[in-house]
C-alpha cells in the first residue's frame, strides 16, 4: 500500500541546488515509498482451514448429533491437565456459531492482509500461532470455562497492528501514526469491555493482545528507507535470526507458565 511522504530521521538525498535557496543549502525530500508487496496467502489458507473446521462441525453435528471437532478441540481445562495439551492451539480453529465464525474471519481478513504483506508469511504465522498459545494459556490459568474461537489470535493481530505503526511511525507520518493509532487502541477498548458480557473469554483475549504485542515489539518489521534517490525502498532492520529467536523465547516462555499451570 502506498505510503504518505516520508519525513522521518533517516538520511535524506539533498535536493539540486537550484531547488534550494540562493546560498545553496541542503534541504531534505519528502518521497513516496511502498510497503513490501507479499501476497497473503497465510491468511487466506488460515481462513479456509477455519471455515473447513467450521464446516465439519455442522456436519458433526448434523449427521453424528454431537459437535466432535469441538469436543476434541476447544479449551477445556480438566482435558488439558490430563495431558490434551493440544487445546492450547485448536480453539482457534473452533467456533460456536456462524455469527462467531463470521466476526472473527471478518477480522482476520480486515488485519491479516495488511500484517502478512508487512510482516511476510513465516513471520505472520508465528503472530498468529504465538497469539493463539498466548490467549488459551492465559485462559486457562485464569478462567475454568471451555471456550473456543480465533479471537485470541486476532487481538495478537490488532496488538500487532498498534506496534507496528508505532515503531513505523517516522515513515507513516506524525499525524497519520497518531490517527491510526487511536483507532487500534479504540478498537482494542471497545472489544475488551465487549468481551465483558457472560459467556465471552476476555482472559484469552487479554492474552492474545499480550503475546502478539510482546512478538510485535522484539520481532516485528522495523522499516527504514535505504538505497539511492530516486531509487528508495523500505528495509527491515530486524534480521530472521532475532524474529525466530524471539519466537522460540517466547513460545518456551508460554510452555514453562502452562506446565507450571498445569503441575
Amino acid at each position: 500500500m502506498s505510503l504518505p511522504p516520508y519525513s522521518g530521521d533517516e538520511p535524506q538525498p539533498p535536493r539540486p541546488a537550484s531547488e534550494g535557496n540562493e546560498l545553496g543549502q541542503i534541504h531534505p525530500v519528502q518521497v513516496m515509498v511502498r510497503l513490501p508487496q507479499v501476497s497473503p496467502i497465510v491468511t487466506y489458507l488460515i481462513l479456509g482451514i477455519t471455515i473447513f473446521v467450521f464446516l465439519l462441525q455442522l456436519i458433526s453435528q448434523n449427521l453424528l448429533g454431537a459437535d466432535y471437532p469441538l469436543a476434541l478441540g476447544a479449551k477445556v481445562n480438566t482435558l488439558i491437565r490430563q495431558g490434551e495439551v493440544w487445546r492450547f492451539f485448536t480453539p482457534a480453529l473452533l467456533h460456536a456459531s456462524i455469527l462467531h465464525i463470521g466476526f472473527n474471519m471478518y477480522g482476520l481478513w480486515i488485519f491479516g492482509r495488511n500484517l502478512e504483506r508487512s510482516y511476510g508469511h513465516l513471520r505472520f504465522l508465528l503472530l498468529y500461532g504465538l497469539g493463539a498459545f498466548a490467549g488459551n494459556v492465559l485462559s486457562f490459568l485464569l478462567s475454568n470455562k471451555p471456550s473456543v474461537g480465533a479471537s485470541t489470535a486476532l487481538f495478537a493481530l490488532v496488538a500487532a497492528e498498534g506496534v507496528f505503526i508505532y515503531q513505523n511511525r517516522q515513515i507513516f507520518g506524525r499525524e497519520r501514526s497518531t490517527a491510526m493509532l487511536s483507532n487500534v487502541v479504540m478498537l482494542v477498548a471497545i472489544n475488551l469491555f465487549l468481551g465483558l458480557r457472560p459467556g465471552i473469554d476476555n482472559w484469552g483475549h487479554l492474552g492474545g493482545l499480550i503475546g502478539g504485542a510482546v512478538f510485535a515489539w522484539l520481532a516485528g518489521p522495523q522499516f527504514f528507507v535505504a538505497g539511492e534517490y530516486p531509487q528508495l525502498h523500505l528495509a527491515d532492520r530486524r534480521e530472521p535470526v532475532q524474529v525466530w529467536t524471539v519466537a522460540a523465547l517466547e513460545a518456551l516462555a508460554l510452555a514453562a507458565i502452562a506446565a507450571a499451570g498445569i503441575l
